[in-house]
């Protein structure tokens, strides 16, 4: 905590609760107290944590290309945008990651 508080920028305030690992809805701090995640969905972490299927897709993907720079084409992106503008019936999109 006060490593983040030092070398960190302040726009959280976080609980005084250090997460180490997490499986499901289930959460435990350093001194291993197990906690019910009640605010994964409050951000990027609304799948839950460590689902077995996602580890699966995850590594499978990043064992062959984890990230390209958009500076770059890579071989996911098209078919994604095909597929989601096809779903919402919308004509462009733009993927990103905004932590909301």
């Amino acid at each position: 905590i006060a490593q983040e508080h030092r070398f960190g920028a302040h726009n959280y305030h976080p609980l005084p609760v250090v997460i180490s690992k997490a499986e499901g809805v289930h959460m435990w701090d350093v001194e291993d107290n197990r906690y019910i995640d009640f605010l994964s969905a409050y951000s990027a972490v609304n799948q839950g944590h460590a689902h077995p299927r996602l580890i699966q897709a995850l590594t499978s993907q990043v064992s062959t290309l984890a990230l390209t720079s958009r500076a770059f084409h890579n071989d996911k992106l098209g078919p994604y945008e095909q597929y989601i503008t096809s779903l919402f019936g919308y004509d462009k999109v733009l993927p990103m990651n905004t932590g909301v």
